[in-house]
């Protein structure tokens, strides 16, 4: 499927639902409400949560202002949170699998900014930071997980609040490597980001 700028036609309220898991789309997610409800599509199945709770909003808060102070000083990309959709494509088959995802906090380098389009980012960021919900930690933890593998995003933080952990993957050899489980008291250093570290206490 070939995703682009131009408006999702809504014929549509009449149009139905997908009729079985794994047959959601862009164009279904398009159609979704606005409302208190968090989507996404992960391999072709719609995924709903609600607003995050206070503390994952601390914590990210944190989080986006130290890694995007970095990243502006330094002029090494862009760094965006949710909501955004991401569109995200399997290297290996280069099809659509996660149509969209909406990441916590993204970085994307200076020499890949043309995956930002004005509506969503169709492409794989260089770093993505989850922070676990009690309603969808396991989507972070193997859904999202497969999917970033599979479509190359080159580092992955999953940040547990409840007991105060940030494991660090990085993808080597197409496979993601734990390189780190850092708790308060440790520093976490980006492995894409060369000389961003933030200590655990700062944020979590």
């Amino acid at each position: 499927m070939t995703i682009t700028d131009t408006p999702v036609a809504v014929k549509a309220q009449t149009r139905p639902w997908p009729p079985r898991r794994g047959e959601w789309t862009y164009e279904d997610y398009a159609r979704l409400p606005n409302d208190q409800w968090r989507y996404e599509i992960i391999q072709g199945e719609l995924h709903m949560s609600p607003a995050p709770r206070t503390r994952h909003q601390k914590i990210g808060l944190q989080l986006k202002i130290a890694l995007g102070q970095f990243v502006y000083e330094h002029n090494l990309g862009e760094v965006y949170d949710a909501p955004i959709d991401v569109i995200l494509s399997d290297r290996a088959t280069d099809e659509t699998i996660a149509s969209p995802v909406q990441p916590d906090i993204l970085f994307i380098a200076q020499e890949r900014l043309e995956i930002v389009q004005e509506k969503f980012i169709v492409g794989a960021p260089d770093l993505i930071i989850e922070i676990l919900s009690p309603s969808n930690w396991l989507d972070d933890r193997r859904d999202k997980y497969t999917v970033y593998e599979a479509a190359g995003v080159r580092e992955y933080w999953i940040v547990d609040p409840d007991n105060s952990t940030v494991e660090v993957f990085v993808l080597r050899d197409d496979q993601y490597t734990q390189v780190g489980r850092y708790e308060p008291g440790d520093v976490v250093r980006a492995d894409v980001i060369a000389g961003f570290e933030i200590a655990v206490s700062e944020f979590c």
